[in-house]
Parts: C-alpha cells; structure tokens; sequence
C-alpha cells in the first residue's frame, strides 16, 4: 500500500516531545542570537558538559538541532557549535481529529454529501491498493486478497466470515470511529468508495456492492459482488 505519511513527511512521523533538560539546552539555543558550544551551554545551564553532549547528539538526531563550524579564531580546525534549526518544533500538538470534522462537516453541508463522499473515497481506494506488478486482471480471489491487505493496513480489522460465506468482508475496527455518530451519512459513503475505487483500479472481476454499517454491534459488513453483476452469496465458487 502507499504510504502517505511518507510521501509527505519523508517517512518520518511526529517527532517526540521535549521534556526535562533537553527542553533547556533547545531553549538556550533558541534564546541565543549565535550558535552555542557545549561549554558555553553547560555554563548557562549549570550542567555537566557530558551531560549537554548527550542532549545536544538527541537533538540533532531529531532534527531541531544542526551542527555548525564557528568562525576560525587561529590555525586548526573550528570548533563545532549549535544552533536551534529554525521552522516550527516538530514535537507541537496535532489536531487531526478537528481536521477531520472540518472535512467531513463541508462536506455534509453541500449538495449531495453521501455521493461526494463516495467518489472522494473512489479516488483515494485507486491510489492507495497495491497494484499488480504483472500485466493482466487479476483473479477474484487475488482482488479480494488486495482489498483486504488494504482495509487491514487502514485499520479497518478485516475478517473473512465464518462457514464459507465468500461474498461479504467484515470490518472489526471503524479508523473514524468518532466521527460516525456526528457524520455518518459521510463517513459510511466514503469507506465504501475507497473500496470500490480499490477494486476498479485493480481491474478486479469483483466490487463492493454494499456496506452495512454496524450490522452488528461490534461489525461492519462489505458485501461484494460480481463487477457489472450481481451480489456474491457464500455459494459463489472462487475462481
């Protein structure tokens, strides 16, 4: 599956916070108008020079911190000093969730929100499900495989349904679970758009025919269904 977050991020996640000494050695660097060595940063914070090293090799790991040579004051090497990098601390809150209301609020409030929602869905299923790497379709048994591989590195918790039934894909886990009960004419169109658009991507001989939402308490239900034709039962031989 693509993986977003490092496409945007450069496969890196939020970086973890701050805290205790280490927030004051980042502190003095940002305080400082020139960049800082360890002992002017030991003196300043009344810390042992091992200590700020410790919390200095972190800091630039995490990329707030970059290493500079200071400017020659005689024969041999500059000595290193530090500088805070500048941008915003990449340790900040995130509000994804808000982010998401937002989104899906606008888009509840236009015309046709539940149709919306489904195509935007379409559109993210064809870029997210790995496609496959030799030419031709695939079977139906290898789509379903690549849905599921799909819905499962979403969070969905997808899981083949007891006794043979083959034409319906239960989802233990809904990602937006906060949302369903504000947004749910949204949500629900989307989950089943981004499945379908998974399936006409892959050029798959089966689609998503329908999602029940909560068909029990605790599960969703996909049900598939022949692409162009009729809805799969447990009867449907693989092929």
């Amino acid at each position: 599956m693509r993986n977003v977050d490092d496409e945007a991020g450069g496969g890196k996640g939020p970086a973890a916070p701050v805290t205790g000494r280490r927030r004051l050695v980042l502190a003095a660097l940002h305080d400082s108008a020139t960049p800082l060595g360890v002992t002017d940063l030991a003196e300043r914070l009344a810390i042992h020079p091992n200590t700020v090293r410790f919390h200095l090799d972190a800091l630039v790991e995490s990329g707030r911190v970059e290493r500079v040579h200071a400017a020659p004051a005689g024969p041999g090497r500059p000595p290193l000093v530090f500088r805070a990098r500048p941008g915003m601390d990449p340790a900040g809150p995130r509000s994804y969730r808000l982010l998401a209301q937002i989104l899906a609020g606008h888009v509840a409030a236009g015309p046709e929100p539940a149709a919306r929602a489904a195509e935007a869905g379409r559109a993210w299923g064809g870029f997210l499900v790995d496609r496959p790497a030799t030419p031709g379709a695939p079977t139906r048994e290898e789509s379903v495989d690549r849905l599921v591989r799909l819905l499962d590195d979403l969070g969905f918790a997808p899981e083949e349904r007891p006794g043979g039934d083959q034409g319906r894909i239960g989802l233990r886990h809904c990602p937006f679970l906060e949302l369903v009960d504000t947004q749910g004419a949204v949500i629900c169109p989307l989950h089943l758009g981004l499945m379908q658009g998974a399936m006409t991507a892959l050029g798959a001989p089966v689609t998503v025919d329908r999602l029940d939402p909560f068909a029990e308490p605790d599960l969703c239900l996909a049900h598939l269904a022949t692409a162009g034709g009729d809805t799969m039962t447990g009867h449907q031989d693989r092929s």
